[in-house]
């Protein structure tokens, strides 16, 4: 039934795609900015793992750059409250999690076209630890069940949620190294390349509308003070974890001294008119199609 429905899907974006409705439902994007989510990418040839829809293959990551840099100005976050300056809609790129594959194959095609792009560390995982939601996932992935529980009543937090799958008889499975988070040396390397930035996932990626005041204090302003300290490259900007968030967290996240946050859902972003802690990102998983993808640079299907 899953294979059926994404045929069904696929068939809808290729005459989507090919009748002209991106065209004429894009219009024109002056003044906004659209902020790609990435999270991993992996070899073409790697076997699939962990929770499927973050690790995007590396062939369809290249035809997605290709596409932006044909018909988009690719700038860096911290431009996205500046005036246009040109009229070809503007993208902003950005990668949650540093997982190793990130860093070690996508990056590397973002500097080689000379694209900018920010990555948002959560420093607790760095090392090659791995994300819980990779752990746990079977070969399916993750129901959606499972991850509801795992963000509300555990909140969100890995060893909560690893003590729990292994209770319930869930078995855990370390994913490849290249799907677990990059080193703190592998990150100085990639820190120092041009047009790449650092900025915070908070220290240890919980649901942050799940903690209260002190717990959402310790988690914004931690990871911010460890990056400036060892990066020059740091842009004050946090992604939420899980795209969670509340007024509560956006005051708080405001008041330890961020510029802006990130959700991981929602479509083009109109500065002055959005709220600056509540910006939305385009999130690309990994099986959404070419003609999927230029519909949404589009706008289409971007909620």
């Amino acid at each position: 039934m899953g294979g059926l429905r994404q045929a069904a899907k696929a068939g809808l974006e290729a005459f989507l795609a090919r009748s002209g409705a991106a065209r004429a439902f894009g219009g024109s994007r002056r003044g906004e900015v659209l902020i790609l989510a990435y999270h991993n990418i992996r070899g073409d040839d790697a076997t699939p793992s962990g929770d499927r829809s973050l690790h995007l293959p590396l062939r369809s990551f290249r035809g997605q750059l290709d596409r932006l840099t044909g018909n988009h100005d690719v700038i860096p976050l911290t431009e996205v409250f500046d005036a246009p300056r040109s009229d070809r809609p503007r993208v902003a790129i950005t990668f949650d999690d540093a997982y190793v594959g990130a860093v070690t194959l996508g990056i590397p095609e973002l500097v080689s076209r000379g694209l900018p792009a920010t990555i948002f560390v959560a420093p607790h995982f760095l090392g090659g630890q791995s994300f819980w939601w990779d752990a746990i996932a079977d070969s399916e992935g993750l129901t959606e069940p499972v991850r509801m529980r795992a963000l509300e009543e555990l909140r969100g937090e890995d060893r909560r949620i690893r003590d729990w799958a292994t209770a319930n008889h869930r078995t855990i499975v370390e994913p490849a190294l290249d799907s677990r988070c990059v080193s703190e040396a592998v990150l100085t390397d990639v820190a120092s390349a041009p047009g790449i930035t650092l900025g915070s996932h908070t220290w240890s990626h919980p649901n942050l509308a799940r903690l209260d005041g002190a717990e959402l204090a310790e988690e914004f302003t931690r990871p911010l003070a460890w990056l400036k300290e060892r990066f020059t490259s740091v842009v004050p900007w946090v992604s939420y974890p899980y795209g969670r968030w509340s007024p509560l967290v956006a005051t708080a996240a405001q008041a330890a001294g961020y510029r802006a946050g990130l959700r991981v859902d929602g479509g083009w972003y109109r500065p002055g008119r959005d709220a600056d802690f509540a910006i939305p990102r385009l999130n690309v998983p990994a099986g959404l199609s070419a003609d999927g993808f230029a519909l949404r640079l589009a706008g289409l299907f971007c909620q």
